[in-house]
C-alpha cells in the first residue's frame, strides 16, 4: 500500500507529465544497451548525435566518444569539464542549444546507478540524446521525514567516490513530496525543491513560479501512452481512481515545478545560462569549488530581458531585494546578452556600476570567484578591470555559509 500511495500520488503522475512536456517514455524493454560507467543511453546516445551534428557515426565512433566523457567524468572537479563538453568543447556536439527540440528527449523510471557494490536507483531520469542530465526523486505527502530524508541521502550519496561518475553527469536535481512549500520552516520539510549537484553538500532551492501561462500551456497526455506507462510499472489498477486523477491535474507542486524547470525553454536556458562554478569556503573556511544553479529570481529577470528584447526594446530596469542575487544576476545577464548580440554579429560591451567604492570592491571579490564552466564565451569587461563573473544558490538548512 506505501508503494502505491506513493507511485500513485507522486512518481506516475510526474512521469506522465514529462511525457506531456515532450519526453518520451522509455520503458524497461527498452532500456537494454547502457554505458555502465555513466549511465548514457547507447542508441539515444547515437541517434542523437547523428541528428544534431547530422553525421552518420558508427557505433565504433560512439564507443570512443563514449569513452572519453567516462574518463572527463572521473575528474575531480564537480563535472566542469563534462559541461564544458556539453557547452560544445568536445570532439562532436553533445546538446543542439541553437535549435533545441533538433535533440531527442526521454524519461525512465527506476534507472540503476552502479559501481560495483555500491548502487541507487532515482524514481525518474531525464535523458537529452541519451544524457541522463536530470534526475527526480519523489515522496509520497504523508512522508514522515518529508524532503529532509531525501536531501539526507542525497548528501550521503554524493560523498560517496563510486557515485562520482553519475553525480558529475548530473546537471539538474529535483525532490518533491506533492505538498506546498511550508514557509514557516527554514528547513526543506515539504514542497517541490531543486538543486545542483555538490559533493560537500547540496543546497536545496524553492521555486516560485511567476508565468502562470506556461503552467497552462502544456498539453493534456496521450492515453495511449499513459496505458504504456501504468503497464510497464505494473499499476494499471490506479487509473480512473480518485487518488491518481487528481494528482495526474498539471497544477500540483510536483508537475508545476517539472514544467517550471524542465519545459523545453527553461531546460535549455538552465544548461546553457544557469549553471556556474564558484569558489567558496566550506565549513571549515578552507576554499573549494561548489557548482551553483540559478535562482528563480534571476531566472525571471533574464526571461524578461529575452522578452524585452524580443519586442525591439533598447533600456529597462530590473528591480530586486536586498539577498536576491544581483551580482549574480549581472553575470548572467552578461552570459546571455553576449550569446545575444554575438548571434546579431554585434561585439558587446558591458559596464557594471554602483554607486559606492566598497560595493564595487565586494562585487569584483564575489565575481572573481567564477568560473563559468564554459570556454565558449567571454565573459566581458566591467569598468576598467576585468572579472571572471560567477552565480549563486539560496541556500535552505546548510551548515556552511555561503558566498551569495
Amino acid at each position: 500500500m506505501s508503494k502505491f500511495n506513493e507511485d500513485s500520488r507522486v512518481k506516475i503522475p510526474a512521469l506522465l507529465h514529462l511525457t506531456r512536456l515532450g519526453y518520451c517514455f522509455l520503458p524497461k524493454a527498452s532500456m537494454k544497451v547502457i554505458h555502465s560507467q555513466t549511465n548514457i543511453f547507447f542508441d539515444q546516445f547515437k541517434e542523437g548525435l547523428c541528428k544534431i551534428n547530422k553525421k552518420s557515426y558508427g557505433d565504433s565512433q560512439i564507443d570512443t566518444f563514449l569513452s572519453k566523457l567516462a574518463t572527463k567524468l572521473d575528474n575531480e572537479d564537480l563535472g566542469k569539464t563534462f559541461f564544458e563538453c556539453l557547452q560544445g568543447d568536445f570532439d562532436c556536439k553533445l546538446i543542439d542549444f541553437e535549435n533545441f527540440d533538433n535533440n531527442i528527449f526521454h524519461v525512465v523510471t527506476e534507472l540503476t546507478y552502479k559501481n560495483g557494490e555500491e548502487e541507487f536507483r532515482p524514481d525518474l531520469t531525464v535523458l537529452i540524446n541519451g544524457l541522463p542530465l536530470a534526475f527526480i526523486e519523489v515522496k509520497k505527502p504523508n512522508n514522515l521525514d518529508g524532503i529532509l530524508a531525501e536531501r539526507d541521502r542525497i548528501n550521503v550519496r554524493f560523498k560517496n567516490p563510486a557515485f562520482k561518475r553519475f553525480m558529475n553527469i548530473t546537471q539538474l536535481l529535483i525532490f518533491s513530496n506533492n505538498l506546498e512549500y511550508d514557509d514557516e520552516n527554514a528547513d526543506p520539510v515539504q514542497g517541490a525543491f531543486y538543486a545542483s549537484p555538490d559533493s560537500a553538500f547540496v543546497k536545496f532551492n524553492r521555486f516560485r513560479e511567476e508565468d502562470n501561462a506556461l503552467i497552462g500551456s502544456v498539453p493534456v497526455e496521450n492515453p495511449e501512452t499513459e496505458k504504456l506507462i501504468l503497464k510497464d510499472t505494473n499499476l494499471v489498477s490506479c487509473l480512473g481512481t480518485p487518488e491518481y486523477e487528481t494528482n495526474k491535474r498539471q497544477s500540483t507542486p510536483t508537475n508545476r515545478i517539472l514544467t517550471s524547470l524542465l519545459s523545453r525553454p527553461r531546460f535549455r536556458m538552465l544548461l546553457r545560462y544557469g549553471i556556474a562554478y564558484v569558489r567558496a569556503p566550506d565549513e571549515f573556511g578552507v576554499m573549494g569549488t561548489e557548482k551553483h544553479i540559478m535562482r528563480y529570481p534571476q531566472l525571471f529577470a533574464i526571461c524578461a530581458i529575452e522578452k524585452k528584447l524580443a519586442e525591439g526594446g533598447k533600456k529597462g530596469v530590473i528591480w530586486h531585494t536586498q539577498g536576491s542575487g544581483k551580482t549574480a544576476l549581472a553575470y548572467y545577464s552578461v552570459r546571455y546578452l553576449t550569446d545575444f548580440f554575438r548571434k546579431r554579429r554585434v561585439v558587446a560591451k558591458f559596464f557594471f556600476i554602483v554607486d559606492r567604492l566598497d560595493l564595487a570592491q565586494q562585487a569584483g571579490d564575489e565575481l572573481r570567484l567564477v568560473d563559468s564552466g564554459s570556454r565558449r564565451s567571454d565573459p566581458g569587461k566591467i569598468s576598467s578591470r576585468t572579472y571572471e563573473p560567477w552565480s549563486g544558490t539560496q541556500e535552505i538548512g546548510a551548515s556552511r555559509p555561503s558566498p551569495w
